[in-house]
């Protein structure tokens, strides 16, 4: 397929990468909202600054090495006590294009962390990602990701209308993976697990199946797919997630609006994170050459079930990870794993978090339960896969 079947979802590409700068820097919104961060600063004199550190770039790779790697750095060394990569972390023949299917942690940084560590390591190039549509409600905000190499993802669609724009979505990843030579990083299943247990849904499998050439397994085989398992040791969201599973509890009909999708996204970013850890598995085209015998649902489902499994022992678990399992079980089975100023420490921030929560009939019980199972969940799944 050629770029142009692509342009209503594709990121900037070079010779565009001028233009989207200049109508960014003129939205009266982004103007407003740098303003913010330099007051002292005129309009004229910011610009020009921005026009000036804007010379020579003429790629997204560019923009990301220019402008968003330093910013990635800040948030590394401000928000979190430090992101690691394991041993072996990441593919060894950086000849070759990945397509990273993650667990999902973070809106932003799931990404954002994995494209620093790619530079820094000396792959050639960082990766693209699928962003939904439902977190582009500002002009800016859609030119500013376009710019960063990431691709729209549509959201509530009809069935018809998911169909056409999941078989888009998928040309175009097999598109940029075999001949613009790019990395994809892709989430394991639709959103973020609510409860941090982390499961590839088929379907996701199947959306990737839909494009390139050959038969289902061939498809997959063509994208390099990497399992990536992310580790938060606290996740800022936490909160918010819980006061989204009590909202739902007592509203069934209840939907988060754009503002909660944005302040959710804010939240990822700034709140305090704690330890990060990355780890990658080996490509997975082995398995699926031993499974392609299978019919075709069985071959989803076995392949989901292989990647979970590689996902869920490569986590990297923390002293609040086996607390919170041993607090919901009401035993001290894992008790070599923390001490008690562990546990004093992961109180405070449980009660700091819950403190944030303001919404009709707070059910405190609810909540903390809520919370304390997306720090057990890892613990389970990982002592399941071993």
């Amino acid at each position: 397929m050629k770029r142009e079947e692509f342009d209503e979802i594709r990121p900037f590409e070079e010779g565009e990468m001028q233009q989207a700068f200049e109508e960014l820097l003129a939205d009266r919104q982004f103007s407003h909202l740098l303003q913010g961060f330099v007051p002292w600063l005129p309009k004229g004199l910011r610009n020009g600054v921005l026009k000036l550190l804007f010379t020579g770039i003429k790629t997204p790779l560019d923009f990301q090495k220019r402008f968003m790697k330093p910013i990635v750095w800040h948030i590394i060394h401000k928000h979190t006590d430090g992101c690691s990569f394991g041993d072996k972390a990441l593919p060894a023949d950086k000849s070759l294009r990945y397509t990273f299917l993650s667990n999902h942690r973070d809106i932003v940084l799931d990404s954002a962390f994995l494209d620093v560590m790619l530079v820094k390591n000396g792959y050639p190039t960082t990766v693209e990602i699928g962003i939904g549509d439902n977190l582009l409600i500002y002009p800016w905000i859609k030119q500013l990701v376009r710019m960063n190499k990431a691709f729209t993802v549509r959201r509530g669609l009809t069935a018809h209308e998911m169909m056409r724009s999941s078989q888009l979505m998928s040309s175009y990843i097999h598109y940029a993976v075999t001949q613009k030579h790019e990395n994809i990083w892709i989430a394991q299943r639709e959103g973020r697990a609510k409860d941090s247990s982390d499961h590839t849904q088929d379907s996701v499998l199947k959306m990737l199946a839909m494009g390139g050439e050959g038969d289902f397994a061939d498809k997959l085989r063509d994208l390099n797919i990497v399992p990536l398992t992310i580790s938060y040791e606290f996740d800022p969201c936490d909160y918010l997630k819980a006061q989204e599973f009590q909202q739902k509890r007592d509203n069934p009909a209840f939907k988060k609006s754009k503002q909660d999708d944005l302040d959710n996204m804010r939240t990822g970013i700034f709140g305090y994170k704690g330890r990060v850890h990355y780890q990658c598995a080996q490509p997975i085209n082995t398995w699926i050459d031993e499974l392609r015998e299978l019919p075709k649902n069985e071959f989803y489902a076995a392949l989901s079930q292989r990647i979970d499994h590689e996902l869920h022992r490569n986590y990297r678990l923390y002293p609040c990870n086996y607390i919170a399992l041993d607090e919901l079980e009401g035993t001290t089975a894992h008790a070599s794993q923390y001490t008690e100023k562990d546990k004093a420490r992961f109180e405070k921030y449980l009660q700091g978090q819950l403190a944030k929560i303001n919404i009709p009939n707070k059910d405190e019980a609810y909540l903390r339960e809520r919370m304390l199972t997306m720090y057990a969940n890892p613990v389970r799944n990982y002592q399941a896969a071993q």
